[in-house]
């Protein structure tokens, strides 16, 4: 897999000196992998890293040319890789969701908090919409950093909304806009470490989270979900990165899927973009592993996510039925570079 990342990379650069975070946008390995990729072409002098800029080398030019390197955009301009516009109907939800969100929480870097763009957030109504599953649907949200169950209730398509989260504030925020628009939401607090409720269990068609990308996070997170479902044709929608989640995580990720009753029906790389906010995760920029290692500021928004959508083809069987705890290690492995570290 790594020559084809490093192909990427001289592909990328073949276009001439870039950022280090549109560089990593530009590829599809974990950060801890780019990273030893970037110092073993630097060590070979096939590239040069300077304030943050890479650039090839003379040598690194040579070796390009070679191999028959470009740089190419090849991105839709339009849809941003999601294959996806906002219609004007969506368009005024947008307008609305922006107003209520603008007096959001902060996010709390002890929660792994951080929420995709406002586009995305209607983008990804948008899909569940087109697949069929917001009209009249029972949603269940698990985590809502990005407000998506606001985003979706602005439709007035669902039916019934319910939102869980570990963050107080949070989950007062929402149940706050919902009484003010009459909004068929409703919230609580609640750790996915902790046993679910035998109320919210079986009740709902569709359920929608953005995990934690660690294994044990992962499992929980998938199946809180999955406990909600009523059964098969029942679906779940969830956004994982390449960048702390490699090869071997999806592996495992996708196993956990099929062990629990269900067939991967779309994944839409690129789909969610984590933007620079002066209220997102990004704030603490100087905490994670991967700003630390390149020594550079932020300056492009390279965070993005995979949108999967998953359907129950048999009755959904949770891997995790009651209490577990597992504390850090819901939040952070080895290659949550791109997770704060050290919480106050």
């Amino acid at each position: 897999m790594m020559e084809r990342i490093r192909k990427q990379i001289l592909q990328a650069l073949a276009g001439g000196e870039i950022s280090v975070y549109k560089l990593i946008d530009l590829q599809d390995a974990s950060l801890p992998e780019f990273f030893q990729l970037l110092q073993e072409m630097e060590e070979g002098e096939i590239i040069q890293i300077s304030d943050g800029k890479v650039g090839l080398t003379e040598k690194g030019r040579e070796l390009a040319e070679k191999l028959g390197a470009k740089y190419f955009d090849v991105s839709c301009e339009h849809c941003e890789y999601t294959g996806l516009k906002i219609h004007d109907f969506f368009k005024d939800v947008l307008d609305k969701y922006l107003e209520i969100a603008k007096e959001r929480p902060e996010t709390v870097e002890e929660y792994d908090q951080g929420y995709i763009s406002p586009e995305g957030v209607i983008k990804r109504v948008e899909f569940v919409y087109e697949r069929g599953d917001l009209l009249k649907s029972r949603i269940f949200v698990v985590g809502d950093d990005d407000l998506f169950s606001i985003a979706a209730a602005l439709t007035g398509m669902p039916e019934k909304i319910f939102v869980v989260d570990i963050d107080e504030r949070l989950i007062n925020f929402i149940n706050k806009v919902a009484e003010e628009y009459s909004l068929p939401i409703e919230a609580m607090v609640y750790d996915v470490q902790q046993a679910f409720p035998e109320e919210l269990k079986k009740k709902f068609d569709v359920f929608v989270t953005d995990p934690v990308e660690t294994i044990p996070g992962l499992k929980l997170f998938l199946s809180r979900g999955v406990s909600t479902l009523k059964g098969p044709g029942c679906s779940g929608y969830f956004g994982i990165t390449t960048l702390e989640a490699s090869r071997k995580k999806w592996y495992e990720i996708q196993k956990m899927i099929h062990d629990m009753g269900f067939v991967i029906t779309d994944m839409r790389r690129k789909f969610s973009v984590y933007p620079q906010d002066e209220k997102n995760f990004f704030r603490f920029q100087e905490k994670l592993p991967i700003v630390e290692k390149l020594g550079a500021k932020i300056d492009y928004d390279w965070y993005k996510s995979t949108l999967y959508r998953i359907e129950a083809v048999k009755d959904p069987k949770p891997l995790v039925e009651g209490e577990m705890i597992i504390d850090e290690a819901v939040y952070r492995d080895s290659e949550s570079w791109a997770t704060p570290y050290g919480a106050d």
